[in-house]
């Protein structure tokens, strides 16, 4: 499948093929102008080189006439090498326009470092007359090489005429081209713009109409678009979203049709509860008559009796306040007491109770009714099935920063699997407390949110040798 990204890469692939191009033919073009120009201008240097080397030799064998000197004469030798590297530089400007004007040229050239040896060897010989018409001699050739590079150049001229008028027609070729050329990749990229814009806008407006389809909430349309790029992969996609919403919408109004029949039955099972608890005796009822229980026992002479249905009055009033507020331990701690006092009246000198407790930790929060589950059942499990009863023990003291809480008992224990099945499994019916209906497994839960930390409660317990429940509860945590 043709990507987006494909067509962007192929136009860009085509504009930069079409540059290069462009760029080689107009080098190619360009070097090979530049080459010829570069030739020709060697050429005129070269002849012009020829006559500026014969000036200089004219000068220097005057210079050495007027005061011959070992300089003078040394420089003058210089000049005629230099003379003869011109010479066979000048061989190579041969052609068939210029052969024998060159040829006439490469002899006046030996004909002056000629006539210069001579002028110096009878200036030597002290032969002033000679010495001065070999000099004149070679003042007329250096004029002859002068007029004669005139001559070479405008052979030259007349000869490069034609190319440079083909360099002329060549740049307005060049310019034709690159008109026709910008012209043509102009054409071409607007061609392909057009079309990939085509490509991708095309698809988009269909896309465009059927989100306002489904904006007017119609879901049943399906979405068909043609492409063959990633708009292709977004309108199937979008038609698919398309589906799951309107199976969606079906889906929520049965929900919405069961959940109105739902909730008409719990409406009609609210009522029929409603009924049903006007008929029974309300717990304020039950408070009110315990205390009117507690005060005729009073009046009866009865203290004894009117203190045990007071702790029952306070004891149940505590037990069915919400589960979800913290309270503090000094709260926990007199409700466990009423609790061993309806205990005590009931086993008498078959429960032992002792107790330890630390005032400075009693106001730390704790989950509501956490120690009295515990209690109670050391109380079923250590002291009810004993003939001799047995002894429990409540310790409440700060360490290392944490308030512990220990709650022992002498009774018959337990296996360590038991203990494992009651901290992680959630415990069983034995280890419930049957007065509160707060199971063992319920506090553990309710202390472990509340601390968030699993060790906040252990159980050290083995098979004859008694239980001991530990709570350690983190000081920071009395703020909660």
């Amino acid at each position: 499948m043709n990507s987006i990204q494909r067509k962007i890469l192929t136009m860009s692939i085509v504009v930069l093929s079409i540059m290069v191009l462009i760029w080689v033919v107009l080098t190619y073009y360009n070097q090979k102008t530049q080459a010829q120009y570069n030739d020709i201008l060697q050429r005129y240097l070269r002849m012009n080189e020829v006559t500026d080397h014969s000036h200089q030799t004219i000068i220097a064998l005057n210079d050495y006439m007027q005061k011959p000197s070992a300089y003078k004469l040394s420089k003058l030798d210089q000049n005629k090498k230099n003379m003869l590297m011109a010479k066979l530089r000048a061989v190579t400007l041969r052609n068939k326009d210029n052969a024998f004007t060159l040829t006439s040229y490469i002899n006046m050239m030996d004909s002056l470092i000629a006539s210069a040896d001579l002028t110096v060897m009878f200036l030597e010989q002290g032969n002033a007359e000679q010495s001065t018409e070999k000099f004149e001699e070679a003042t007329r050739i250096d004029k002859y090489i002068a007029e004669t590079t005139v001559t070479l150049i405008d052979k030259e001229v007349r000869t490069y005429d034609a190319f440079y008028r083909s360099i002329i027609e060549q740049s307005a070729e060049l310019k034709r081209l690159g008109a026709w050329l910008l012209s043509l990749i102009t054409i071409i990229l607007l061609l392909f713009t057009y079309w990939f814009s085509l490509s991708i806008t095309r698809p988009i407006q269909k896309l465009t109409v059927a989100a306002k389809e489904l904006s007017r909430g119609r879901f049943d349309k399906p979405i068909e678009v043609h492409s063959n790029d990633e708009i292709s992969f977004l309108a199937k996609t979008f038609d698919r979203m398309r589906v799951n919403i309107n199976n969606l919408i079906s889906e929520i109004q049965q929900k919405a049709q069961l959940e109105s029949e739902l909730q008409q039955s719990k409406l009609l099972l609210k009522e029929s509860q409603l009924i049903s608890l006007q008929s029974q005796i309300t717990p304020h009822f039950l408070f009110n008559t315990l205390d009117t229980l507690s005060k005729k026992a009073y009046l009866d002479g009865s203290e004894e009796t009117s203190d045990l249905i007071a702790s029952v009055a306070g004891l149940l009033r505590y037990n069915l306040r919400r589960l979800d507020r913290a309270v503090t331990l000094e709260e926990e701690l007199s409700v466990a007491l009423k609790y061993i006092e309806i205990q005590g009246a009931r086993f008498t000198d078959r429960l032992r109770f002792e107790q330890e407790v630390d005032e400075s930790c009693l106001q730390l929060k704790l989950p509501c009714l956490t120690l009295q589950p515990i209690i109670e059942n050391a109380v079923i499990h250590a002291v009810e099935p004993l003939e001799d009863g047995g002894s429990i023990t409540l310790r409440i003291y700060e360490r290392e920063h944490c308030v512990w809480i220990e709650i022992k008992d002498d009774g018959a224990g337990m296996t360590a699997e038991k203990v494992n099945h009651i901290l992680m499994e959630g415990g069983n019916a034995d280890s419930l407390g049957h007065s509160t209906g707060i199971g063992f497994s319920n506090v553990v839960k309710r202390l472990r949110l509340f601390v968030g930390a699993e060790d906040v409660i252990s159980i050290d317990s083995q098979p004859g040798c008694g239980t001991k429940v530990t709570i350690k509860i983190p000081l920071a945590g009395s703020e909660g």
